[in-house]
């Protein structure tokens, strides 16, 4: 390439930048976004929408808010994150790896008691008051905000020391979530999101439990410092508060 072709491909290329800019339009980007395992279908259903409205695309990963937390320190290059609770994007600012003023609340969980069997819960206080259940799956309340949303519940129903050795304990509510799913557990403590949509169970048969027995979990979105100049990054954030997200949020029964 002789140098008069190389500056003209350049000038080719500011003039097309401009061009994006001056018509109004943020060029297409691509979020990688880190989403709490509970909120997975939400996700999913949410990136094609945000595509058509703005031209970028999510990059979605799955998993535990503490194994995500765990790999941003390490470097991992997410631009935003979708966390189970709200203390790790609170950790996340404070700490330097998220940016100051950029988290809110997107999501409210609510949790249940599921089956995958369709006859076993129909009143899940009753089923848990009679001890007619084998095994029942919890996320580690350490570590996920709907396991101890879970032990909240049996205590608040003076139950937690008559269930607890029936326990089967996973990591995060995706593996509670599959204990149940796969029979290693015939009932479980699991997100509402990871078996509701549009006002019913999608399989199986579940008791919603009652929010007043156990402490709101509120799940906050994180700006991280590697998004912090991404457009495409702080477009997605104000795409969650926005109605379209939030008819899609209330179909898997997150409250407000």
């Amino acid at each position: 390439m002789v140098f008069g072709d190389f500056v003209l491909k350049v000038r080719s290329l500011i003039a097309a930048a401009l061009s994006c800019v001056s018509a109004g339009a943020a060029c297409a980007g691509e979020v990688h976004v880190a989403v709490a395992a509970n909120f997975t279908a939400p996700a999913k259903d949410l990136a094609p929408i945000f595509l058509k409205q703005t031209g970028h695309s999510l990059i979605l990963s799955f998993g535990g808010t503490g194994m995500f937390y765990g790999q941003i320190k390490n470097g991992a290059e997410y631009d935003v994150l979708l966390a189970a609770d709200s203390r790790t994007p609170e950790r996340a600012v404070r700490e330097g790896y998220g940016v100051e003023g950029s988290s809110f609340t997107y999501a409210m969980g609510r949790l249940v008691l599921w089956s995958s069997d369709g006859g076993k819960v129909t009143d899940g206080k009753a089923l848990l008051q009679s001890g007619k259940f084998e095994r029942c799956a919890v996320a580690n309340p350490k570590l996920a905000p709907y396991g101890l949303a879970a032990y909240q519940t049996l205590e608040s129903l003076n139950l937690l020391e008559s269930v607890k050795p029936r326990f089967v304990e996973g990591n995060n509510i995706g593996s509670a979530f599959n204990f149940v799913k796969t029979g290693n557990a015939d009932v479980g403590f699991v997100a509402l999101s990871q078996v509701f949509k549009n006002g019913r169970m999608k399989s199986g048969s579940g008791w919603i439990v009652p929010t007043n027995l156990y402490e709101p979990i509120r799940q906050d979105a994180v700006l991280l410092k590697n998004g912090r100049n991404s457009e495409a990054a702080k477009a997605f954030l104000a795409f969650l508060k926005g109605p379209e997200a939030a008819r899609v949020k209330q179909a898997y029964g997150y409250g407000n």
